[in-house]
């Protein structure tokens, strides 16, 4: 039987490694190391803007060549719930950071020893992010209203190809960079700071994913006038599938089975939870907030509302079309985390290794919130068609 390690736990060898390693590793041979992590980091720039093409500019002409009235309700409360879920994890962090993270700055702790790679090699992107983003726009909205079944096949197969980029030579090669970065930062005295931040960190994004949770089936609840928790313990189990496979397509059919014993309608489930489990990542981007704030506040840098609402609602589009493996989410927002917030390679790194520590559980959030999406446009939509009928059958949605 072959035993095969998942993203998280090749991660985590990676960070203990990094850390054991970087006390004793010469020079010479860390060197070896810091010089990948310079190649890996600019072919991760160069793919970028490859990414949000290659992902948003089908994702946009599929919404709109679907175009209607239920569809366009649930792409606008997905978009809405990420976005609420970005803000409160922004002001959530404003608050709480500062004083958590006890004025802890990593730009105050100077480096005894600065390690430099043997050589570099520039690996430009075809385009800005800004560009890429009005690019896959353009061509998205061209392609849906004007038909183009043509570019629609070629930007499928498009999408293909950058997705198998991604999966074979990104996601393999991260244990590595994470290792070179931790090995790096302990070699500069850096790392214990590092590790008490992951830890003030994750245990805050965890409390903000149960509140997040709570307040979608509160919302969901006044729709349906039912009990939020018991609404929340019908999708336990589907909270549960998610933790163990960390992928939401997989949790599709637990899902979609608890949405339906909560009361919603099968044909309204069985088209809201397959499109919010790609478009509705509201445990996702609350995470990316909420690692970048607590990583920009370590760097002392400005945390601005005007910078950071940007920031939010473009993450809230790339999250749409994340792409369907581990670590996708992350992967998409890195244009947006170096063009908006000015994330160098340190700090993208970090908000990989920290992004990754909590997949499961983020993915368990977007799974679970994907139940109260349904109950809401089933209130919207079914009940409209058969009020009576729809009221009879939410046993377990109410009181």
């Amino acid at each position: 039987m072959k035993f095969k390690l998942n993203l998280l736990a090749r991660i985590a060898i990676a960070i203990v490694a990094g850390i054991v390693a970087g006390s004793f590793f010469p020079d010479g041979l860390a060197r070896v190391f810091i010089t990948f992590n310079g190649l890996f980091s600019n072919f991760l720039g160069f793919v970028i803007p490859l990414i949000i093409i290659g992902f948003v500019t089908p994702s946009i002409a599929d919404v709109g060549s679907r175009a209607g009235k239920l569809l366009v309700f649930t792409v606008m409360l997905a978009y809405g719930a990420t976005l609420l879920a970005g803000f409160l994890s922004y002001f959530t962090g404003v608050l709480a950071f500062p004083s958590l993270l006890g004025g802890e700055s990593l730009d105050t702790v100077e480096a005894s020893v600065s390690l430099q790679p043997y050589f570099t090699m520039e690996m430009p992107p075809l385009m800005s992010v800004n560009t890429s983003l009005i690019t896959a726009f353009v061509l998205g909205l061209g392609i849906a209203f004007h038909h183009g079944e043509v570019l629609r096949k070629g930007f499928y197969e498009f999408r293909t190809i950058v997705a198998k980029t991604i999966d074979v030579a990104v996601i393999p090669l991260l244990p590595v960079y994470i290792f070179g970065i931790f090995l790096s930062m302990t070699v500069e005295g850096q790392v214990g700071m590092i590790l008490t931040t992951f830890a003030k960190v994750i245990m805050v994004i965890f409390v903000l994913h149960v509140f997040i949770l709570m307040l979608q089936y509160t919302v969901a609840a006044f729709f349906c006038r039912g009990n939020p928790l018991r609404m929340l313990r019908t999708m336990l189990p589907a909270y549960m599938t998610a933790l163990g496979t960390q992928s939401s397509a997989a949790t599709i059919p637990v899902t979609l089975r608890q949405a339906v014993k909560m009361g919603v309608n099968p044909d309204i489930a069985g088209f809201v939870v397959p499109l919010c489990a790609t478009i509705h990542l509201s445990g996702s981007t609350l995470k990316i907030v909420a690692c970048a704030l607590a990583l920009i506040i370590m760097h002392g840098q400005a945390y601005d509302v005007a910078t950071f609402g940007y920031f939010i609602a473009m993450l809230g589009v790339t999250m749409v079309a994340a792409p369907g493996i581990p670590g996708g989410a992350i992967m998409a927002s890195l244009g947006l985390l170096s063009s908006v917030l000015g994330f160098d390679q340190q700090m993208i790194a970090l908000m990989i290794a920290l992004y990754i520590a909590m997949d499961n559980f983020g993915t368990a959030c977007n799974v679970t919130g994907d139940g109260a999406l349904a109950v809401i446009v089933n209130r919207v939509f079914a009940s409209a068609k058969d009020t009576a009928g729809n009221e009879e059958s939410e046993p377990v949605a109410t009181a």
